[in-house]
C-alpha cells in the first residue's frame, strides 16, 4: 500500500537513508528540515549530524538526490518551550532530563506528526535506530546504535504513524548504502552533544539562566565537607567536579536538594537503589501493568539494562529491580521491555523517586 510519508530529515546520514528506503519502497515521500533555533548561531556549528547550521542544507542536498520535495518547517517556539526550557526546569527541579527524549516525544512526534495527519500525510519517517514489527517497537539489529529507549515516550498513537526503516541494519551498513546511493552525508560524523549547547558546557549554560548560588556540599551524616556555585549543576551518580580536596575519599552525588541548594555525597555503594518509582506511565506495547509483571527496564540512555518486576498503582509506575542499579537520576526515563526477546518496548515512565527496600517487601 502506498502511503503519503514525511520523512524528518536533520542532514544526517541515518535519516537520508531512511527516506531513500521509504522513496525506494513506492510511498509518496516528502522530505521536512526542523528548524529549531531562533538564532541558528547560537547553536552548534560544524557537520556533527544534528541541529547545526549546515544541516538544512546537507538534508536539502540529499533530497535532490533522492528526488523528493523538500521543505523547512520552523519550529523554534515549540523546541525552546518543550525542550530547552523543560532541560533548564528540570535542573531546576533538582532532576536530570534527556533533552533528545523530550525532543522525540514532544516536537518529533507530537508537534510535527500532528501537522503532518493535518496535511494528509499517513506516516513520519525517521532515521531512528529501532524496529517496529506488528505495531510495537524492538530494538534495532545494531545494539550499540539502538534508539528504542529514547522512543519509550511514544504512545501507541504515536508508534501506528511512525515509520522506522533502519532497524534491520547496522550503521555501517547503513554509512555504505549512503555511499552506493550518492549521499555526501555518507561520511558526515554521529552527534552526541546536546545540540543547543553550543560549546558542550552544560554548567555554564545552566548558570547562564538559573545563576550561580553558591551552597553547601554535605556527607550524609549532615557535616559539610565543601561548597558548590549551584545545585544544578550536579547530577546523581557524578563523581567528577566536586572539588572535595585529596583528604576526603572518593564521593559521589547521592541526592540534590534545589530548595536549600545542598548537595549531598557519599560512597559508591549509598547510590544503590532497587526499587524506583516513575510517573506518568505510557504503554505502547501492552495493556498496563496493574499486576507485578517480570519484564526488564533501562533506566538511562545506552546504559544497563536490569530485570525486574513492574506494576501501575494509582497511576505511577513501581519498578522493583532483581538487582541494585546505581546512578539512577530523578527526570530520567524508565523503558520496560518484554516480549519473546526480551527485546519489545511495553511502555515508559519518567523516574520520580528511588529507594532501597526491605528485602521481605514485595513489588
Amino acid at each position: 500500500m502506498t502511503l503519503r510519508v514525511l520523512a524528518a530529515m536533520s542532514g544526517g546520514v541515518d535519516s537520508a537513508v531512511a527516506a531513500a528506503r521509504a522513496a525506494e519502497a513506492g510511498h509518496d515521500v516528502t522530505g521536512v528540515h526542523l528548524a529549531l533555533s531562533k538564532n541558528p548561531q547560537s547553536y552548534r556549528s560544524g557537520a556533527r549530524g544534528c541541529c547545526t547550521v549546515e544541516d538544512s542544507r546537507d538534508a536539502r542536498r540529499a533530497a535532490d538526490v533522492i528526488g523528493i520535495p523538500f521543505y523547512v518547517w520552523d519550529m523554534a517556539e515549540e523546541f525552546d518551550r518543550d525542550v530547552v526550557s523543560d532541560f533548564v526546569a528540570e535542573y531546576a527541579a533538582g532532576r536530570t532530563p534527556n533533552p533528545c527524549l523530550r525532543c522525540n516525544e514532544k516536537i518529533k512526534f507530537a508537534a510535527v506528526l500532528d501537522r503532518a495527519i493535518a496535511l494528509g500525510f499517513d506516516a513520519v519517517c525517521t532515521g531512528h535506530h529501532v524496529r517496529k514489527v506488528d505495531g510495537r517497537l524492538r530494538r534495532s539489529v545494531d545494539l550499540g546504535k539502538d534508539q528504542s529507549y529514547v522512543l519509550g515516550v511514544l504512545t501507541r498513537e504515536q508508534v501506528a504513524h511512525a515509520m522506522f526503516p533502519l532497524g534491520d541494519c547496522t550503521k555501517v551498513e547503513v554509512r555504505a548504502e549512503a555511499e552506493r546511493r550518492g549521499l555526501a552525508v555518507a561520511d558526515k560524523p554521529d552527534s552526541h552533544d546536546i545540540c543547543f549547547i553550543a560549546d558542550g558546557d552544560t554548567a555554564g549554560f545552566l548558570n547562564d539562566r538559573l545563576g550561580g548560588e553558591p551552597g553547601p556540599i554535605k556527607d550524609e551524616s549532615g557535616a559539610v565537607l565543601g561548597t558548590h556555585q549551584g545545585a544544578h549543576t550536579f547530577t546523581v551518580g557524578q563523581r567528577k567536579g566536586l572539588n572535595l580536596g585529596g583528604a576526603v575519599k572518593r564521593r559521589y552525588v547521592l541526592s540534590i536538594e534545589p530548595v536549600n541548594n545542598t548537595v549531598t555525597v557519599g560512597p559508591r555503594d549509598s547510590l544503590k537503589v532497587d526499587e524506583i518509582t516513575a510517573e506518568r506511565p505510557v504503554w505502547s506495547g501492552c495493556a498496563p501493568l496493574t499486576e507485578p509483571t517480570a519484564c526488564r527496564v533501562q533506566l538511562r540512555a545506552h546504559g544497563e539494562v536490569y530485570g525486574c518486576r513492574a506494576v501501575e498503582r494509582d497511576g505511577r509506575l513501581v519498578i522493583e529491580l532483581d538487582e541494585p542499579a546505581t546512578g539512577v537520576a530523578a527526570g530520567q526515563a524508565a523503558v520496560l521491555y518484554g516480549g519473546e526477546h526480551g527485546d519489545t518496548v511495553l511502555g515508559s515512565g519518567t523516574i520520580a523517586a528511588t529507594a532501597r527496600r526491605r528485602q521481605d517487601s514485595p513489588v
